[in-house]
């Protein structure tokens, strides 16, 4: 194998087939046709003397030597879009940057943010929703809200609260299977699972909910895994089955209806969420505001008697 790195371009269209799992995702996200995707994997292979893609049927996987590979070149280019969207923040006007774990920010903190605006009057704020954990010098031009032991990696992190989860399905999946109201019989409905990926083994899942109750686990196959919570708990409300909910991420759906607590069984999150910062932040009077704000929205440290 060349030890000469390949051609940025051909390395781009291999990340965005990776990520995205198909030629014509790849090729509809980088606007060009899908020949040229495969052209520029197939130039990548040429280059690294090694097969990348296999067929899985009518779908092109990677092989699985190279998700590994993909694993790595990913996160070359997240840091390639952290760089140049540090760039960015340091060229805006906006008062406040903050950082966060995708459902966190949508489902916990967008919800809240009128009553930050309501005590210190209008303020700019960016929301960058990532999995991808910044670099800790980035910390000093934008606070990130994230999860458990991750959080040490920063200058300064402050714990927030600790989130609980119960089972939730739609109203209209109760309705088709009331049985859902009895524990016993969740192993053997329909359900959806969340997977946070391998840095996030300790995160309960509905199997571990069921466990703690002392009934059995499940018996069938999720009807689909997701990777973001809000993506499952979207999956949750239109039908699909049970899911396992973390009440900071379904307390709106739950006050709309869009979806039903089904016990009053819960589990606690086994570390707390975190909101982490750099040593220059607080310099800014609005990044200070906003600190002791969240601070004090979970200054009790429970989600489940912080604000709704």
């Amino acid at each position: 194998m060349r030890s000469v790195l390949p051609p940025l371009r051909a390395l781009q269209a291999f990340e965005s087939f990776g990520r995205l799992g198909s030629v014509r995702g790849a090729a509809q996200e980088l606007g060009v046709t899908s020949g040229a995707i495969s052209q520029q994997i197939k130039l990548l292979e040429d280059h690294l003397q090694l097969p990348l893609i296999m067929k899985d049927g009518r779908r092109a996987t990677l092989v699985p030597a190279a998700k590994s590979y993909h694993v790595l070149v990913s996160a070359g280019f997240q840091k390639l879009q952290q760089a140049q969207g540090l760039l960015a923040k340091q060229a805006s006007e906006l008062d406040v940057n903050v950082s966060g774990l995708p459902t966190l920010l949508l489902k916990w903190l967008q919800p809240r943010l009128k009553s930050f605006e309501a005590q210190h009057g209008e303020t700019s704020i960016r929301l960058e929703a990532t999995h991808g954990e910044p670099d800790p010098e980035f910390l000093n031009h934008m606070f990130r809200l994230t999860y458990g032991s991750v959080s040490q990696s920063f200058p300064h992190a402050r714990p927030l609260f600790y989130d609980v989860c119960f089972p939730v399905c739609s109203p209209e999946f109760l309705k088709a299977n009331p049985e859902a109201l009895d524990p016993a019989a969740l192993p053997h409905l329909p359900w959806v699972d969340i997977d946070w990926g391998a840095e996030y083994t300790s995160i309960p899942k509905l199997d571990t909910w069921l466990e703690a109750q002392g009934l059995g686990r499940q018996q069938r196959k999720p009807a689909s895994t997701h990777s973001l919570s809000s993506s499952a708990l979207e999956a949750a409300a239109s039908g699909q089955g049970v899911v396992l909910a973390q009440l900071s991420f379904a307390s709106v759906d739950l006050e709309l209806g869009r979806l039903i607590r089904i016990s009053q069984a819960s589990l606690t999150m086994p570390e707390p969420y975190f909101i982490c910062w750099g040593s220059k932040m607080l310099k800014n009077e609005k990044s200070r505001n906003f600190l002791n704000w969240i601070l004090a929205e979970t200054a009790n440290g429970s989600i489940s008697n912080s604000k709704q």
